[in-house]
C-alpha cells in the first residue's frame, strides 16, 4: 500500500504559541485516517497544514515538510491554490453558499477554475451529487437555494462541491458534529464509499465514529503525536497509557 501524504517534522504556530510539535507520520492512499484527541490538541491545525490553509490565518506559520506524492507542498514555487485543488476540505459546520442554488453550489469550484462549458458543468454537478448520495433527493429542485436543504443534505452538498474539482485527498473537520444521528450515519456511509477513489482524512472527537469509519488512527495530545497505527490496534491494544486513558474516557 503506497503513501499519499508523508508528514516530516511538521510544527505550527499561531503567533508565538506553538500548536503542533514535530509531527511525523505517513498517510496511506485510499484509506480513511482519523485524527483524534481532546479539544485544543492541534487536530484541526494539522489538517489545515496539509492543504496550506493554516497560512491563511494572520500571524500563523508552519515548518517541516508535507509530501504529496513525494513532492513537498511547502517547496519553493509550489502554488498553494493548486495544492488546495488537489486536497479538498469539508468543514465542521455545513457551509453552502447561501445566495447560490444547489446547482451553483456544486459547480462553484469548477467555475472558479474557469470551466464555462454547460455540458461539462452539468455532467460534473450530477456526478458529484450522485457520489455524495444527494442527486435523487435534489435533482428536481437544483435551482433552489443550497441553504434550503436540511443540515445533513447541506453537508453532503458541501462534500459534492469538494468532489466536483476532482481532488485526490479529502480533509473532513468534524463533518458530522452539527448533524443528527441519522444524517451523521449517512455521512459515515459516504466516507467509506469515497475511499474507492479518494484518500480521506477525518478529524473527529467521537471515538465510536473513529472506530467505525477509519482504517488508521492518529492520537494527538498537546500538539504532539502520541500514537499512530491501525484503528484496530489503537482501540484494542494501544501502546501508550495516555492513548488508553483517552479512548476509555478517563479524560477528554
Amino acid at each position: 500500500m503506497s503513501f499519499k501524504i508523508e508528514i516530516e517534522n511538521l510544527s505550527a504556530w499561531f503567533g508565538s504559541k506553538q500548536v503542533l510539535k514535530d509531527i511525523t507520520m505517513k498517510i496511506r492512499e485510499n484509506v480513511v485516517t482519523a485524527i483524534i484527541g481532546p479539544s485544543g490538541c492541534g487536530k484541526t491545525t494539522l489538517i489545515r497544514c496539509l492543504n496550506r490553509m493554516h497560512e491563511l490565518t494572520p500571524g500563523s506559520k508552519a515548518t517541516g515538510k508535507v509530501l504529496l506524492d513525494g513532492e513537498d507542498i511547502y517547496g519553493e514555487g509550489v502554488d498553494p491554490v493548486t495544492v488546495r485543488r488537489r486536497i479538498g476540505m469539508v468543514f465542521q459546520k455545513p457551509n453552502p453558499f447561501p445566495m447560490m442554488s444547489i446547482y451553483d453550489n456544486a459547480a462553484a469550484g469548477l467555475k472558479l477554475n474557469g470551466v464555462t462549458d454547460k455540458r461539462r458543468l452539468n455532467e460534473v454537478v450530477e456526478k458529484s451529487l450522485r457520489v455524495a448520495h444527494l442527486w435523487d433527493e435534489v435533482k428536481a429542485e437544483l435551482g433552489k437555494s443550497g441553504a434550503s436543504l436540511s443540515g445533513g443534505q447541506q453537508q453532503r452538498l458541501c462534500i459534492a462541491r469538494a468532489l466536483a474539482i476532482e481532488p485526490e485527498v479529502i480533509l473532513m473537520d468534524e463533518p458530522t458534529s452539527a448533524l443528527d444521528p441519522t444524517a451523521a450515519a449517512k455521512i459515515e456511509q459516504l466516507i467509506r464509499v469515497l475511499i474507492a477513489d479518494y484518500t480521506v482524512i477525518i478529524v473527529t472527537h467521537n471515538m465510536q465514529q473513529a472506530a467505525r469509519v477509519s482504517d488508521f488512527t492518529a492520537f494527538l495530545y498537546l500538539g504532539e503525536l502520541v500514537e499512530y497505527g491501525s484503528t484496530k490496534d489503537i482501540f484494542e491494544n494501544p501502546k501508550s497509557e495516555l492513548t488508553e486513558k483517552y479512548i476509555t474516557g478517563e479524560f477528554g
